[in-house]
């Protein structure tokens, strides 16, 4: 399951982080590492983007980041 993928409100465990080049950098900068628990807190009204909470601040990313992020329920 991707991040993208996860429900409103659940805990995930990221567990492999793709993408190629400067976005899996980006993703792997802000804090999107493998092991890290993730809490989903939103998607926006289209459901583009996701807001996520993790490591004691609030991140919001694209859906089509989202994808390159894979999770594992807690």
């Amino acid at each position: 399951m991707t991040l993208a993928d996860a429900k409103v409100a659940s805990d995930v465990v990221i567990k492999k982080v793709g993408g190629k080049g400067i976005l899996r950098c980006r993703l792997l900068d802000m804090g999107l590492i493998p092991n890290t628990k993730v809490h989903v807190v939103k998607f926006a009204a289209m459901g583009d983007p996701i807001e996520i909470r993790l490591r004691g601040y609030e991140l919001t990313i694209r859906k089509d980041e989202a994808k390159n992020i894979e999770v594992e329920s807690v």
